[in-house]
């Protein structure tokens, strides 16, 4: 039953209408002509109607008089997120290392519960501090009832304090003391650091956020126009996190990997360990320093600058040990060899699925610069991507060379690594391929929530004094990373017990919380960046929706 508007001549005519069955068809039988629209509307016919009606529906009862004020307001409060994250927070150590710290100090309010809130705040939403303090009035969590946005500032501002040697005149953030103390909590009696996973990614700033580390650099996001930071991660062999680094923006990541090395033995007393990274942390002096500390380590190698790579150890004729890693999806098909050069190790791998991808790409950019030559070949110089390909004949302009397009093809689906452990071809590549573990916990960080805040208004003058000049870099988070099996097999069926052994341990579902810290003063902007994710993000994934306005402040980088 609803009210139906017909027009008749200059005229609306309203009626209550119903539908009915009627000889196996639907039909509109009239109940009741209302009359002319416009008399209807200024007259209390509906609303008179209309209230007769809801009298006899509980509903409706019910939200006339939440609207006229005769019920008290109700309050909804979230209790998930704190049974589920509230345990891993203890369970990790988290809460009973800072407590530890916090025994000396006599602050008039909890500063465990207000880190553990703006933790739980990036977890569920996602934001500024001063988003998180007004989202914990809809979340139940213990302790966090009296917190408010100055005492956020307060706590960040101890996270940061410098803890250093003054007459050393060493500089040490006292995040890298909770991030050591984290990893003696959580070390077994008899258990030694084994291998640790680093790599690098960047985060950008837009507004007026990093005046102190802020620099322009290469950047990972696509936005060298900015102002950025250089961020590192170390995980172990669990895919647990135990350091975290904070470099200036224009820090190239091929001078990172030492200073890493040495905080780990000198900070976490990791004596011997396998140190695994990417591709770009690989030089002559970091390898020859590594060498020279006794430090295994497995690195990738840029196959494609390298002529020793591209000359002697692609064109090496030994025969590749195929490999099949189970994924959720489908199968993993890789192909694995050995090949030694004047002492120097190096595995190198082909993945026939991206090596598939790499032609198929390949194929499609030399059509299209086929069409765009027969335009005119003289914008096409500045593309890097169809450069490589051009060859330019005398007299003849600019023509698309053959032996380039077959010198790129045998790239295809390849990566290659240097290592000096004496692991098999395949458990090298296994433990490489466990790297993956810190880029997700990047794009985790860096990943785009839907109810972000962003507040622009400055920080109170308490807690800018109380901060000093060295306010920290801190993002506490969990991510729940899914892997595959440990469980590998060869291409005949068999499983590899050699690989399995001497491979890293892997679960199903892992969980980690990661501190991450800034060993330099006056980044609490970065601080809030990193934590809330904000607007700074690679181009594989949308920031804001279509239609949302662009927010810009100083605190959180959005």
């Amino acid at each position: 039953m609803f009210v139906r508007v017909k027009k008749i001549g200059p005229y609306e005519y309203l009626y209550l209408v119903e539908n009915v069955r009627e000889g196996g068809r639907h039909v509109q039988r009239v109940i009741k002509a209302l009359g002319r629209r416009d008399a209807v509307e200024n007259s209390d016919l509906l609303d008179g109607l209309i209230a007769s009606a809801a009298r006899h529906s509980r509903r409706s009862i019910v939200l006339s008089s939440f609207y006229r004020g005769e019920l008290a307001e109700l309050r909804r409060r979230s209790i998930g997120p704190d049974l589920v994250f509230g345990r891993l927070w203890v369970e990790t150590g988290c809460r009973d290392v800072l407590r530890r710290h916090l025994a000396d100090r006599r602050f008039g309010f909890d500063v465990e519960r207000t880190i553990y809130l703006t933790v739980l705040h990036r977890l569920m939403i996602s934001g500024s501090d001063r988003h998180a303090s007004t989202w914990q009035h809809s979340v139940h969590i213990p302790g966090a009832d009296a917190l408010t946005l100055d005492h956020a500032y307060k706590a960040m501002a101890w996270l940061g304090e410098d803890v250093g040697d003054r007459q050393a005149n060493q500089t040490r953030c006292r995040t890298e003391v909770i991030e050591e103390a984290l990893y003696n909590h959580r070390r077994s009696l008899f258990g030694a650091l084994s291998v640790a996973f680093f790599d690098t990614t960047s985060l950008y700033f837009e507004g007026q956020g990093g005046a102190t580390l802020g620099r322009r650099g290469y950047s990972k996001d696509f936005r060298p126009q900015l102002h950025q930071v250089v961020l590192g991660i170390v995980l172990d062999e669990n895919d647990r996190p135990i350091a975290s680094f904070l470099w200036p923006g224009n820090t190239a990541d091929v001078t990172t990997l030492l200073p890493v090395v040495e905080r780990l033995r000198s900070r976490f007393g990791v004596r011997r360990a396998c140190v695994v990274a990417d591709r770009g942390m690989i030089s002559a002096a970091t390898i020859t320093a590594l060498e020279a500390q006794g430090i295994d380590y497995i690195l990738g190698v840029r196959e494609r600058t390298l002529r020793e790579i591209r000359q002697t150890v692609l064109e090496d004729d030994g025969v590749a040990v195929p490999l099949v890693i189970p994924r959720q999806k489908g199968e993993t098909d890789l192909a694995v060899k050995d090949v030694e050069v004047a002492g120097r190790r190096y595995v190198v791998c082909r993945n026939e699925e991206e090596a598939r991808k790499d032609a198929e790409t390949r194929a499609a950019l030399v059509a299209s610069l086929e069409r765009k030559l027969a335009q005119g070949d003289k914008a096409l110089v500045a593309n890097a991507g169809y450069r490589r390909f051009l060859s330019a004949p005398a007299g003849n302009g600019f023509a698309i060379d053959p032996a380039k397009v077959a010198a790129d093809a045998q790239f295809d689906g390849v990566f290659v690594l240097r290592t000096n452990m004496k692991l098999s071809a395949l458990a090298v590549v296994l433990r490489y391929r466990n790297l993956l573990a810190v880029e997700q916990s990047f794009l985790a960080a860096k990943r785009c929530s839907p109810h972000d805040r962003c507040s622009t208004a400055p920080m109170p003058q308490s807690a800018a004094t109380s901060a000093a000049p060295s306010s920290p870099c801190c993002c506490a988070r969990s991510c729940s990373i899914d892997w595959p099996p440990t469980a590998y097999r060869c291409r005949n069926g068999s499983t590899s017990s050699t690989i399995c052994s001497t491979s890293v341990s892997s679960k199903s579902s892992r969980t980690a919380v990661v501190p991450c810290s800034g060993p330099h003063p006056g980044q609490a902007s970065i601080r809030s960046a990193a934590r809330s994710g904000s607007h700074c993000r690679p181009s594989f994934r949308r920031c804001r929706q279509p239609g949302q306005p662009k927010i810009q402040t100083d605190w959180c980088g959005a």
